[in-house]
């Protein structure tokens, strides 16, 4: 069983798919964190703007030598970004992603292209979303509660960029699958996102039979 999770940043996309991954026993990939391994080595050798290091960064890519606790600064998810605007990057960590996805029993993917180019074929597909606003807040808190230096404007702003930038590249652009079912979490708690994603889950995966 494959589950494609998609949504924008901050949408709750992430946090859905750990809990629906550990709900089926299924593992879990976090996409993002791939873009976000990539950006970091970029910024480490000084070459964020080397569209070449990029990519070859990307082919190199260890997914067990990835630390998600390192990765999860703004200015990381800001340049995860940029890299992932490169359609080079992009083809060199598709064959991964989809080698995660045929894993035996399955698995819980969550991105920005899950369902419309890694497994456009996956058993279920949803689209998490929320207004930018609330998403901002909830990227603000957890990033004030790392102790980072952040304000609320500058987190809306950073969520309004990357939008644009997800939304509008040529390259496996942020959209909606034609076969994706909806959930807005702007005005839900994780519990009750967590139940209405269930919810859809179920509801998709009966009508496969």
């Amino acid at each position: 069983m494959i589950i494609a999770i998609d949504g924008p940043a901050a949408s709750g996309k992430g946090t859905l798919a750990r809990r629906i991954a550990a709900h089926y026993a299924l593992p879990h990939l976090d996409t993002g964190l791939l873009y976000r391994a990539v950006a970091a080595r970029c910024l480490a050798l000084g070459l964020l703007d080397d569209v070449a290091a990029s990519e070859a960064a990307a082919a190199r890519l260890d997914v067990a030598a990835i630390d998600p606790e390192a990765l999860r600064s703004a200015a990381m998810g800001e340049a995860a970004s940029v890299v992932a605007a490169r359609p080079g990057v992009r083809a060199a960590l598709l064959d991964l992603q989809r080698r995660f996805a045929a894993q035996e029993r399955g698995a819980v993917l969550d991105g920005r292209d899950i369902g419309t180019v890694i497994c456009p074929d996956a058993d279920v597909k949803l689209f998490v979303t929320a207004a930018p606003q609330v998403r901002a807040e909830r990227r603000f808190k957890e990033l004030a509660g790392r102790g980072a230096a952040v304000t609320f404007a500058d987190v809306l702003a950073d969520i309004e960029k990357r939008d644009e930038r997800d939304s509008l590249r040529s390259a496996a652009p942020l959209v909606k699958a034609d076969d994706a079912a909806l959930l807005d979490t702007s005005a839900l708690g994780i519990e009750a996102a967590f139940d209405a994603a269930m919810a859809l889950v179920t509801q998709r995966l009966g009508q496969r039979g």
